[in-house]
C-alpha cells in the first residue's frame, strides 16, 4: 500500500523473518539510520566545520557559466528583469536546500541523495538515484575540466598560447580533439583529494575566495560605471518586462541550473564534527551567497549594456570593454578559472563518498569502501573517480552530453523531497538487524509473545498494515461523557478519530497518487504536441491529484515517530507538507524538459544499472540476510546481545 508496502508484507510474517527474499523484497527492503549500535570498520576523518562547508558549497555551484549566462538568458529571454528571474531560481533551489537540511542532520552519513533515499524509500530507487549521480558526477566534472584549457589560454594571449603538452590538439585518425590540460587538471584534483578532506577543502575555500574577489570587482567597478553613465540598460523604452512575466519565469528555469551544486554539502555529512548544527547552517549560508552574488552581477551587467546589445560569449568582459576598461577581462578571466578549479574539486569529491555507500551497502564491489587509515579518506574510489574523469575530459567534447548531469541533481532533488513527506507522515516502523543477533532478537520475541500478533497488541506499530487490520473500520469510534450541569445528567458524545494504522495507510496511498498527480501535471503542460481536450483532461486529472493530496496531507496528523527519527536536534523542515511537494513539481517539470537526447543517453545508463544491480547489487547487499524488527523493540534487542555498545 503506497509507500507503507514494506511494512505490510513484513509485518504478516513472523518476527525475525529474512528480508531479502523475492525480488520485490528487494526492491523496497529499506537500511536503518546509522546509530551508535553500528560499528564501522573505518572511518572518515571529522574536520569540517561551517567555514568550510560553505567554500565547498559556494566552490561548487558558482562555476564559469555565470560569466556566460547573464549574457544569454538576458538576451533571449528576461531582459532587465535578470536579477528577478535569479531570485525566483534560488528561491526554487532553497526548497530542495530545505529538505537537504533536514535529512542531513537526520541522516548524517555519506551518500547523499542515495542514503536518504535508502532509508525512506527503498533499495531498487536508491540504487538508480546513486547510478545517476555517479553518471553527474562523472560527466560534471570531465565537462568542467575542458572548459578549464580555453581560459587558461586567454590569460596567456590567446587560444594558442598554451605550452604544446598543455594545447588541445587534433587526432586525424580518431577524428578526435585531446586535452592534455583537463586530464593533468584532473589528476592534480584527484592528488589533492587523497591528501585529507581539510587540505583539500582549504585548497578549494582559496579557489572560491579568489572566484568571489573577481564577482565583487564586476560588482562595485560596475556600480561605479552605471552611477557615472546613467544605466543605460534600464532607459529602454520596451521596460524591465520586454519578453513578459513568461520569458522572465522561462529564464528562471535556465539560471536554476547555475544552483546546482549545494547538494556536494551533504555528501560531507560524515566527515562534519558537528552535522546537526553545522550543515543546515553549511548549506543555508552557501545557497544565500551564491542567490546574493548572481544576483548583484546580473543587476549590474544588465545595467551597463542593453540587453539586446549584450555579447552571448563574453558579456560581462564586453560590457566592461565598451565602457573603456577592457583591462578588467584579465580579472575576469582569472575569476572564470578559479571558478572552473573550484568546481571541478567540488564534482569529484561527492562522487568517491557515494561509491563508498554503496560499496559499503554491498550494492558495489567492497574495493570502493576502503578507506586509507593515514589520511582517512576513500583513496580508492577516490583515484578510480579521477581516472574515469580523465579518459573522459582527455578523449571526449562532453559538452554534448552536459544535459544529463542535470538528471542525475535533479532526481536526487526530487527524491530528496519525496523523502521527507515520507519521514513525516510513514517513517520506517521497521529496522533491520544483522542475522547475528537472531538470538537476542528470539529472546526478545519470546519475551514479548512467539509472534508478530502477540506483539503488536503491545505495541501497535509492530505490525502496521498487516491484513488483519483491514477488517478494523477507517474511523474508531470513541465515546465522551459530557457534563452538562444546568440539566443535571450526562449525555454521550460520539467522536470519530483515524486510528493510527489507517493515518499510515492514507498518508502512504496519498503520497504516492501526489507523485502520480505531479508527473501527469507537469507532462501534460510540457507536452505541446497532445491534442488540446487529451491534453487538458490529463492536466486537469494531475492537478486534481496533486490539490486532494495537499490538502490530505495538510489534514491529517504527521507520525510522532517523526520526532525520535534518526540523529534528533537538528534543522526540521517548515510548511511540510505544500514545501516539498512544490519542491517536486519544479523539480520534476525541469525533468520533462530536458530533451528527448538527453533522456535517450540517460535510459542507456539506467539500463546497465539495473543489469549491475540485478546481477550483482541484489545478491550482495547487506541486507540480503537482514532480520526486520519493529523499531520499538530494536534497543532492547542491541541491549540483550554481546556486541552491544554501551
Amino acid at each position: 500500500m503506497g509507500f507503507d508496502s514494506q511494512s505490510q508484507s513484513q509485518s504478516q510474517s513472523q518476527w525475525g523473518g529474512g528480508g531479502g527474499g523475492g525480488a520485490r523484497n528487494s526492491l523496497i527492503r529499506r537500511k536503518q539510520v546509522d546509530s551508535v549500535h553500528r560499528k564501522p570498520k573505518s572511518q572518515l576523518a571529522k574536520e569540517l566545520t561551517v567555514p568550510h562547508l560553505v567554500a565547498i558549497g559556494v566552490g561548487s555551484t558558482i562555476g564559469a557559466g555565470v560569466y556566460i549566462l547573464v549574457g544569454t538568458v538576458a538576451r533571449e529571454h528576461s531582459g532587465p528583469a535578470l536579477t528577478i528571474s535569479f531570485l525566483i531560481a534560488g528561491i526554487a533551489a532553497a526548497l530542495s536546500a530545505f529538505c537537504y537540511a533536514e535529512l542531513a542532520s537526520r541522516c548524517p552519513s555519506a551518500g547523499s541523495a542515495y542514503h536518504y533515499t535508502y532509508i525512506c524509500i527503498g533499495e531498487g530507487v536508491a540504487w538508480l538515484v546513486g547510478w545517476a549521480l555517479i553518471l553527474e558526477y562523472t560527466i560534471g566534472g570531465s565537462a568542467v575540466a575542458r572548459g578549464i584549457s580555453p581560459n587558461l589560454a586567454l590569460l596567456f594571449g590567446g587560444a594558442d598560447s598554451l605550452p604544446v603538452f598543455l594545447a588541445r590538439q587534433y587526432i586525424p585518425a580518431l577524428d578526435i580533439m585531446v586535452d592534455p590540460c583537463a586530464a593533468i587538471l584532473v589528476f592534480i584534483v584527484t592528488g589533492l583529494l587523497c591528501v585529507g578532506i581539510k587540505e583539500s577543502t582549504v585548497a578549494q575555500g582559496i579557489a572560491t575566495i579568489a572566484n568571489v574577489c573577481a564577482m565583487l570587482f564586476v560588482i562595485v567597478a560596475g556600480t561605479y560605471l552605471g552611477f557615472k553613465t546613467g544605466w543605460s540598460g534600464y532607459q529602454l523604452p520596451t521596460g524591465y518586462f520586454p519578453f513578459g512575466v513568461d520569458g522572465m519565469l522561462a529564464g528562471s528555469a535556465t539560471v536554476f541550473f547555475a544552483y546546482i551544486g549545494f547538494d556536494s554539502v551533504a555528501s560531507t555529512a560524515e566527515e562534519v564534527k558537528n552535522p546537526q548544527r553545522d550543515l543546515p547552517l553549511g548549506i543555508g549560508a552557501a545557497l544565500s551567497i551564491c542567490c546574493a552574488l548572481y544576483m548583484m552581477v546580473s543587476m549590474v551587467i544588465v545595467g551597463l549594456v542593453p540587453y539586446h546589445a549584450m555579447d552571448p560569449d563574453t558579456p560581462i568582459s564586453s560590457a566592461f570593454a565598451s565602457h573603456g576598461m577592457q583591462w578588467a577581462a584579465y580579472i575576469i578571466t582569472v575569476g572564470a578559472v578559479t571558478a572552473l578549479c573550484s568546481t571541478l574539486m567540488g564534482s569529484i569529491l561527492p562522487q568517491p563518498r557515494i561509491l563508498m555507500a554503496m560499496a559499503r551497502d554491498g550494492l558495489l564491489p567492497p574495493f570502493f569502501s576502503e578507506i586509507n587509515k593515514s589520511t582517512q579518506v576513500p583513496v580508492k574510489s577516490t583515484i578510480a573517480t579521477g581516472i574515469g574523469a580523465a579518459i573522459l575530459a582527455f578523449f571526449m567534447d562532453v559538452s554534448q552530453l552536459a544535459g544529463m548531469v542535470s538528471v542525475g541533481t535533479l532526481v536526487a532533488f526530487t527524491m530528496v523531497a519525496i523523502s521527507v513527506l515520507i519521514l513525516r507522515y510513514v517513517p520506517p516502523d521497521e529496522v533491520p538487524l544483522p542475522a547475528s543477533l537472531q538470538d537476542s532478537i528470539d529472546s526478545v520475541s519470546l519475551r514479548h509473545g512467539s509472534n508478530s500478533q502477540d506483539i503488536s497488541g503491545d505495541d501497535p506499530k509492530g505490525s502496521v498494515g498487516s491484513s488483519k487490520d483491514s477488517s478494523k473500520p477507517l474511523l474508531d469510534k470513541v465515546d465522551i461523557m459530557v457534563e452538562l450541569p444546568l440539566i443535571g445528567k450526562q449525555l454521550p458524545l460520539v467522536n470519530y478519530t483515524l486510528s493510527e494504522d489507517n493515518r499510515r495507510k492514507i498518508a502512504g496511498w496519498t503520497i504516492m497518487f501526489t507523485c502520480v498527480g505531479v508527473f501527469l501535471l507537469t507532462y501534460s503542460a510540457s507536452s505541446l504536441g497532445l491534442p488540446s481536450f487529451l491534453r487538458y483532461a490529463v492536466c486537469g486529472a494531475g492537478g486534481i491529484l496533486v490539490l486532494f493530496g495537499l490538502i490530505v496531507l495538510t489534514c491529517i496528523d504527521q507520525d510522532d515517530a517523526r520526532h525520535s527519527f534518526g540523529h534528533t536536534g537538528g534543522f526540521i523542515c517548515p510548511f511540510v507538507p505544500l514545501l516539498p511537494i512544490v519542491c517536486i513539481l519544479i523539480n520534476v517539470y525541469l525533468l520533462i524538459n530536458l530533451g528527448g537526447d538527453t533522456w535517450a543517453r540517460v535510459t542507456v545508463w539506467l539500463i546497465i544499472g539495473v543489469l549491475v544491480y540485478v546481477f550483482y547489487g541484489r545478491t550482495h547487499s547487506s541486507l540480503q540476510d537482514a532480520v526486520y524488527v519493529p523499531a520499538a523493540h530494536a534497543n532492547e534487542i542491541f541491549r540483550s546481545s554481546e556486541n552491544y555498545v554501551a
